[in-house]
Formats: C-alpha cells, sequence, structure tokens
C-alpha cells in the first residue's frame, strides 16, 4: 500500500509539475507583452524543474490531507476541494512566480544593458497575482482528475509496474 501511494504521489507530482508550468509559462510570457517561444520555451523548463523539485520534495498532498483533517473538513466534498487547491497553490505558485520573475527580470535587464524601465516588485506582485488565480483554477479542476486516473491505475488492488 506504502509503494503504491508513493508511485501515485510521484506521477501526480509529475502531471501536476508539467500542467502547471505550460500553462503558468504560457500566462507568464503572454501577460508580458514580449511572448516569444524562446522565452516561452525557457520559461517552461525552468518551472517543470522548478514544480517537479516542490512536487517530489514537498509532499503536497500529506499537507493538504493533514490541514483539511485537523479542520474537520468532509473527504472530496466541496469545502475540502477548495482547501486543498489553496493550499496545494501557496506552495507551489509564489516559489515558482518568484523564480520565474526573477529570471526574466534578470534576462530583461542583461537584454537592455541595465536600461530596462522594469521595477521588480511590480512585476512581481502582478504576476503572483495572475498566476495565483490561474494556478488555483488549475488545481482545483485536474488534481482530482489525475488523483482519480492515478488511482485506478495504482490504488490498492491494482498491481501495476
Amino acid at each position: 500500500m506504502k509503494e503504491q501511494m508513493r508511485k501515485i504521489s510521484i506521477h501526480m507530482a509529475i502531471r501536476m509539475s508539467i500542467l502547471m508550468s505550460l500553462c503558468l509559462a504560457l500566462v507568464g510570457t503572454l501577460s508580458s507583452g514580449h511572448f516569444t517561444i524562446p522565452g516561452f520555451l525557457l520559461s517552461f523548463v525552468a518551472s517543470t524543474i522548478i514544480s517537479l523539485l516542490i512536487g517530489l520534495v514537498i509532499p503536497v498532498g500529506k499537507i493538504s490531507s493533514d490541514v483539511c483533517k485537523k479542520m474537520k473538513m468532509k473527504p472530496h466534498s466541496l469545502p475540502e476541494r477548495c482547501m486543498s487547491s489553496l493550499i496545494s497553490n501557496l506552495i507551489y505558485t509564489p516559489l515558482m512566480t518568484l523564480i520565474m520573475v526573477s529570471l526574466a527580470y534578470t534576462m530583461a535587464m542583461k537584454q537592455s544593458g541595465g536600461m530596462a524601465q522594469l521595477s521588480f516588485m511590480p512585476m512581481f506582485l502582478k504576476s503572483l497575482i495572475l498566476t495565483f488565480i490561474v494556478g488555483y483554477i488549475l488545481i482545483f479542476i485536474f488534481m482530482p482528475m489525475f488523483l482519480g486516473q492515478l488511482m485506478k491505475k495504482y490504488g490498492p488492488g491494482n498491481a501495476h509496474p
């Protein structure tokens, strides 16, 4: 059972990392007003690496589950899904956004020779608000879907490699 839960956790981290990275990299580069394919691809790859590290190191599902249990929320209820999505979003999005905005800011300053008229904090806050909203929606919709698929594949009674 423990091995099956570990597989589910790893596969969930991979799926959520790819989904979040793809969508947030797209949103981030489009909202910057300077969308380029290389910029998007760099953002996607960097974001995927960051979110995979977060997902594989931090037990997001366990943290969410523990908090919801302490709040006496009924499993699989709408309030529990809302809270789980919020907790996952609070773990992933701020750190990913900080790193990605820092990367974009640094690249813009290097390319402009330090002459770009950018201020880091407004750039970060705007991006954080936008990605937090998008991230919450993605987590709320896709996490239960991915979990259902993985439970069918690796859940109790299913012996798949």
